[in-house]
């Protein structure tokens, strides 16, 4: 009996979707609170609202391509674990850190130092698996 292989990957990918959903809407509403259509208004915490949904948007798509290419190439199950963990709780710490106006950096820095370990340790991971098999 063959036993199908259950991906790691898109497990976080909906944690992480359901986190955009949240500083989605978190951001809507302040905009109608505020009053404010299109940008930021002059509004400081309009503007940090908008740059955590931006970064978000910016750096998960391309971590997560990254993270699933090499969960597809076979890497170990702990590896995808690790890195989508990174991904996940940096994430939750720069949206953190940067929402506050009196902005703590200690999560802003985490969040993005964990944000980054997964995107060079995913690229550079599969740079590995890459040359491994042109070797073979």
């Amino acid at each position: 009996m063959l036993v199908a292989r259950v991906h790691i990957t898109p497990f976080y990918a909906a944690l992480l979707a359901l986190l955009f959903f949240a500083l989605s809407v978190r951001t809507l509403r302040l905009r109608r609170n505020l009053r404010i259509a299109v940008g930021d208004g002059s509004n400081e915490q309009m503007l940090r609202a908008m740059r955590v949904h931006s970064n978000f948007a910016e750096y998960v798509p391309l971590s997560l391509l990254l993270i699933f290419m090499l969960e597809s190439a076979g890497s170990p199950g702990a590896l995808i674990h690790a890195l989508c963990f990174c991904l996940v709780i940096g994430r939750v710490s720069h949206a953190y850190g940067v929402s506050a106006v009196a902005e703590n950096y200690r999560f802003r820095v985490f969040g993005m130092a964990m944000t980054f370990t997964a995107l060079v340790g995913s690229a550079s991971s599969l740079l590995v698996v890459f040359a491994r098999n042109l070797i073979a």
